[in-house]
């Protein structure tokens, strides 16, 4: 660990190869006289805001050094809004650099002055194309921290606010924030998930939450479903956070880290609570009702066709009219990875082409495919409803863990019949209670394990907001 000298010669130098101001053409190193001393400025260029920059080196220009001023006493008397925080140690001031702040060394202060003086770009906070709402805010988080965090300040102006900061990574040092509200989340559980944060012992994350996610838990990958709820909503994650969740965010990512959670947590959306508790329930329950039809409706339509005799007279209309060479359980895996790709190719089609050309694919191969005898209409009628079910709730990851589930239980249905859907069911069921997350306490399967009458009928039900008429605030137990 490099400490400042006090030397403004060997300081300057020194900070200059930990910059990399010979290696890299955007850290620029300026020498000023500041009170009759000479004084080194270093800083990225392209993280500066010009106007900012030139501000804060003006007003040091024209300050005065006494004869007995250090670092602390000189910034607190002609320091700018823009200044931050002192150290001594090199490695910290280069970094600090790399963050797109400002280091000022002034000859005899044995400490550098750190000045926030960057503009970082930025996107818009438009609302996240994933989980829209038809009533509420229309903000999301951004790549940006500083925007993220004031995002979460506009709706939770209390003094319980708890933001810390976290850095993971030995080249990247990436920035991490846990963010809860003091007295409603779990100290213990916080206090555990700061220590395993802190323990990371990784080069980067590269790809953000995703490298997090699989630092703090260790992933099986034969159990596809979700470990970690995300959100790009700031409401929601607001929402959650007066339920006593903790929210990671991290840089570089607009998505937000709900902790902990979990199956049913993926179940709810933020727009139940933006209409009135009749509203909100109906589309609740229906959004859970079509989702659960979307993992068993293939399965049992298939485990009927291969057992016509046990098909009740009123469900008759499922038989199948006409058959193909194909055999079904072929067709409905090819249709299974056929929309897979149809899913892929619109993302990487033109933004002005994606819906027509969508459309147009699914039409024409569904039909070419019934009319050469590959397919048949019951099997296109039936995956297009499960296709369509996936998308009435908003996590990828769960979509895709009912999908593989479904594959699973069509195969076993295909080998072994009735004992197949039996063994398949409890596979499913082995794989939700054995999934392993940051649970804070709490079981995956919670409020059923451990039971928690209140919160399970807050899971269907969408209950209406009580004040409080002794203290006048409001019950804002919900979750977003």
């Amino acid at each position: 660990m490099d400490k400042l000298t006090g030397n403004i010669e060997s300081d300057s130098n020194s900070l200059g190869k930990k910059a990399g101001i010979d290696k890299c053409f955007d850290i620029k190193g300026r020498y000023l006289k500041i009170g009759g001393r000479r004084a080194f400025f270093c800083y990225a260029a392209t993280y500066a805001n010009d106007l900012l920059t030139e501000q804060v080196v003006s007003r040091y220009i024209n300050s005065n050094i006494m004869e007995n001023d250090n670092a602390t006493s000189f910034g607190e008397r002609c320091g700018s809004f823009g200044f931050i925080k002192y150290t001594d140690d090199l490695d910290e001031c280069a970094n600090e650099i790399f963050e797109g702040s400002s280091a000022l060394l002034v000859d005899g202060f044995k400490s550098a002055l750190v000045c926030d003086t960057k503009q970082i770009p930025s996107r818009s906070v438009d609302e996240p194309e994933s989980d829209r709402v038809l009533r509420g805010s229309r903000d999301g988080f951004t790549e940006k921290l500083n925007d993220n965090i004031c995002l979460l300040r506009l709706r939770l102006k209390t003094q319980d606010l708890v933001l810390k900061k976290l850095s993971v990574g030995k080249a990247t040092k990436t920035s991490v924030i846990l963010c809860y509200i003091n007295g409603r989340a779990d100290e213990k559980f916080v206090n555990s998930l700061e220590n395993k944060i802190n323990s990371i012992e990784v080069d980067a994350l590269s790809m953000s939450q995703e490298s997090l996610a699989e630092c703090l838990v260790k992933r099986k990958w034969y159990n596809p479903f979700p470990k970690f709820r995300y959100t790009e909503r700031p409401d929601a994650a607001s929402a959650m956070m007066l339920e006593g969740s903790v929210i990671v965010i991290c840089e570089n990512s607009p998505q937000a880290m709900i902790l902990p959670c979990s199956i049913f947590d993926f179940l709810q959306e933020t727009d139940d609570f933006y209409f009135p508790p009749l509203t909100g329930t109906y589309l609740r329950i229906v959004r859970m009702s079509v989702f659960l039809v979307s993992l068993f409706l293939v399965p049992i339509w298939f485990l009927f066709v291969k057992n016509p005799d046990i098909i009740p007279s009123f469900l008759s209309f499922i038989k199948p009219h006409e058959f193909t060479g194909l055999p079904i359980v072929f067709q409905i895996l090819l249709v299974e990875f056929t929309v897979d790709g149809l899913k892929l190719a619109s993302i990487n089609t033109p933004g002005s082409l994606n819906n027509s050309l969508s459309v147009v694919a699914g039409l024409i191969i569904g039909d070419f495919a019934i009319e050469v005898g590959w397919l048949m209409p019951d099997v296109i009628l039936y995956m297009s409803f499960v296709t369509m079910a996936n998308f009435t709730q908003p996590s990828f990851e769960l979509g895709y863990a009912f999908k593989f589930m479904r594959i699973l239980l069509v195969i076993l249905i295909a080998l072994f019949n009735y004992i197949g859907l039996a063994v398949g069911i409890l596979a499913i069921i082995f794989f939700i209670i054995l999934n392993n997350s940051v649970s804070g306490g709490r079981s995956y399967l919670y409020p059923l394990i451990p039971f928690n009458k209140d919160a399970l009928v807050r899971l269907f039900f969408r209950v209406k907001l009580k004040p409080n008429m002794q203290t006048g605030k409001t019950n804002t137990k919900k979750s977003g």
